[in-house]
């Protein structure tokens, strides 16, 4: 049995030594004053359920509700069928977790199963595991699952979710990984600045496409270029984008990752939501986590086993690749529903819708004296804006109109995001603020 006995004053005292603190205050330090609450709640004690509850309406209630969204950077807004939350929301999918005699639980393990099969058809990969915690997470573990005791070199792109990169350093510091970041040019991988800095010692190379700024990257020279240099190529997507674009295999790339948070998945703040991986039949025994297959039991019927796992128990401290040994089945089911109810042809559409709203928005928005595409090439559903107006005064004009505004990536540039449910009428009532802004703004 372990010990639930709270830390003693002395064991506190050694932890804020360790990690060079004053007080635990200082652990929140990386929360804005903004939104930090430091006095507590305004709660009195003694009262009934029904008096907190009107208490928190009352608090809810001012809350800013936005109309439309127009910021992605990772998480995105997209129309999500009703019949995903009816069967999500189901005791026995909300209640289930595979127990550790897996088996008996033939219910979750065709969850799993379904899952790993739509994403291999999405990716166009063999292989895919039963889902990792996020986008990130799936990225640093695909990169755990290329180096080795020789090759420890792992060289990332600049383009990509700068979130991502930050689980990446983590890695990097926790594997003995060393990271170097291919360079940015106009918002793409410098693919030309690429093979200077392979070394005999590289293990992977991670790419986004569409990366961080919206824009496809060029995977056809990506793709031979790692070839040549007999290295592995891990690839980050966005899976929205792969109902138009060519499949990751079509450019013989060995580990495609991603956050499915768009398939079917809420906001709900930042989480939780879901990585996924896929890969090479030859590297299936690298992927972490659980894989769930299909074979049929001694009645000649069709079961589901956990082919490969990675249990507490199994883990190996230091030695192990990966220290996932679990899965977010929720979210697998929801993104499975999800990919279900719309079917191929639907998902097709919304992908489609996707692209057409953002480039309708783009067109029209450079039309307006002051705005200027931020950088050249090909891009899905998110762009860059640059402007003589200052950011904050064109954020500051849409959230008078409960307008979610784009991502500032600097005093003049915003990353916008549109999807399938940013509908014409809205996107022209943006525009008409921007000529609004671009009239009166004052250039920086």
């Amino acid at each position: 049995m372990g010990n639930y006995l709270g830390v003693t004053k002395e064991q506190q005292e050694e932890m804020k030594h360790v990690l060079n603190i004053q007080s635990t205050d200082d652990l929140y330090r990386d929360i804005p004053d903004s939104i930090f609450q430091k006095e507590g709640t305004d709660l009195k004690e003694g009262l009934s359920q029904l008096e907190v509850i009107k208490i928190m309406k009352q608090k809810a209630a001012t809350n800013t509700i936005y109309a439309s969204c127009y910021r992605g950077a990772g998480a995105y807004r997209h129309f999500i069928p009703p019949i995903v939350d009816l069967i999500a929301q189901k005791e026995s999918f909300v209640t289930s977790y595979t127990p550790y005699q897996p088996e008996i639980s033939q219910g979750i393990l065709q969850i799993i199963f379904e899952f790993q099969t739509l994403i291999c058809m999405l990716t166009g990969m063999d292989v895919s595991n039963a889902s990792v915690y996020d986008g990130a997470t799936a990225a640093a573990e695909a990169i755990a699952m290329c180096v080795e005791k020789q090759k420890k070199h792992v060289l990332i792109s600049e383009t990509i979710n700068p979130e991502v990169k930050m689980v990446l350093k983590n890695y990097e510091f926790a594997f003995g990984i060393e990271l170097e970041f291919i360079p940015e040019k106009n918002g793409k991988t410098d693919l030309h600045a690429l093979p200077s800095l392979i070394t005999e010692n590289t293990a992977c190379i991670y790419v986004e496409s569409p990366n961080f700024f919206g824009i496809l990257e060029d995977l056809d020279t990506y793709s031979t270029l790692v070839k040549e240099k007999g290295i592995k190529s891990i690839l980050g997507v966005n899976p929205m984008s792969l109902g138009i674009l060519k499949s990751p295999s079509v450019y013989g790339i060995d580990i495609v990752v991603g956050e499915g948070q768009p398939l079917g998945i809420p906001l709900s703040y930042g989480g939780p939501y879901l990585g996924f991986m896929a890969t090479k039949q030859e590297l299936v025994r690298k992927l972490p986590g659980r894989i769930v297959g299909e074979t049929i039991d001694h009645d000649g019927k069709r079961a589901f086993v956990l082919t490969l796992q990675a249990r507490e128990q199994h883990i190996r401290r230091e030695k192990a690749s990966s220290n996932i040994c679990s899965n977010q089945a929720l979210c697998a089911l929801r993104a499975s529903v999800y990919l279900s109810v719309v079917g191929p042809n639907g998902f097709r559409q919304v992908s489609n819708s996707c692209a057409a709203n953002a480039h309708y928005l783009a067109e029209e928005m450079f039309k307006i004296h002051g705005f200027y595409r931020g950088y050249p090439g090909e891009f899905f559903h998110e762009f860059v804006s640059v402007s003589q107006i200052p950011s904050n005064d064109i954020i500051a004009k849409l959230e008078e109109h409960h307008i979610l505004a784009p991502l500032p990536l600097s005093e003049n540039k915003l990353l916008w995001c549109v999807t399938e449910v940013n509908q014409k009428e809205e996107m022209d009532f943006v525009l008409s603020l921007l000529k609004e802004v671009s009239e009166d703004g004052i250039a920086i």
